[in-house]
């Protein structure tokens, strides 16, 4: 069985590996230069429902990539607004750690290489066309490049997905195979049914702070620092599509969180 991925983000990246488990040759597709996406800028594992979920799946067997979090944690239980018991892995090292283990397993990582178009009869899809021209035949075609809206988000309606914060502009905007077998994309959606969405973070370089703020941040993982009451604007959240960070609390404060990066 031959499973063509795109994607590789943590659920390509999974994906992946469940696929070469049950036996299959997997090659993942990655248009940008690193794996995991928005894993390069979030950090957060384990806080709220997620904890039981992880523990979940480990004990299924399917813990993998929580292990190589867990490895990789620079804070446990942190907590902060719309958050409890957050674990906050390091950025910087994580990449490098996924990709090392996922090449040992005999995935094949096609990095910088962008998925084109699609070989779909109208019944099943035959293959994929990547990169120059090249086209691979495959089984099975598993699509994660993206959950906050359609690809092109971005570029009809000017706020696109938090991939903006990443490097997407530097590769172009990402392709819809399920679009292409006639699958209707969800919308990521504002108040009003406005589409489009953006992300509420960004990353720092922690040197970029005062001395106390990075001494803060080593040891305690997060700093919450108070917005001036006559700064503070609610309307901000309206255009945040995850709602645990539409709280009323990350238009009254700035909240840093240490990741490597200052997130």
């Amino acid at each position: 069985m031959k499973v063509a991925i795109i994607g590789g983000g943590w659920s390509g990246v999974a994906a992946a590996i469940s696929a070469k488990k049950a036996g299959a040759d997997v090659y993942l597709f990655e248009k940008t230069d690193l794996l995991l996406g928005l894993g390069n800028v979030g950090g957060i594992m384990r806080n709220n429902g997620r904890y039981t979920a992880t523990e979940e799946l480990i004990a299924l067997g399917a813990g993998d990539l929580f292990n190589i979090t867990d490895k990789c944690s620079r804070h446990k239980n942190i907590n902060f607004p719309g958050h409890e018991h957050a674990w906050l892995y390091d950025v910087n090292l994580i990449e490098g750690v996924v990709r090392e283990y996922i090449d040992s397993l005999g995935i094949n990582i096609l990095i910088e290489t962008r998925v084109k178009d699609v070989n779909f009869n109208g019944k099943d899809i035959k293959g994929i066309y990547y990169g120059d021209n090249e086209y691979l035949e495959c089984d099975v075609v598993v699509e994660t490049t993206g959950s906050t809206g359609p690809m092109g988000n971005c570029l009809k309606y000017g706020n696109g997905c938090s991939m903006c914060i990443l490097r997407c502009p530097a590769f172009g905007p990402r392709l819809s195979i399920s679009a292409r077998c006639n699958i209707e994309d969800i919308q990521g959606e504002r108040e009003e049914d406005k589409l489009g969405a953006f992300s509420g973070s960004c990353k720092l370089a922690k040197e970029s702070l005062s001395k106390e703020m990075q001494y803060r941040l080593n040891k305690d993982g997060v700093v919450i620092l108070k917005i001036p009451e006559e700064d503070i604007n609610y309307s901000k959240l309206e255009t945040k599509v995850c709602q645990q960070y539409a709280l009323k609390e990350f238009a009254e404060n700035i909240i840093l969180l240490d990741t490597g990066h200052a997130v």
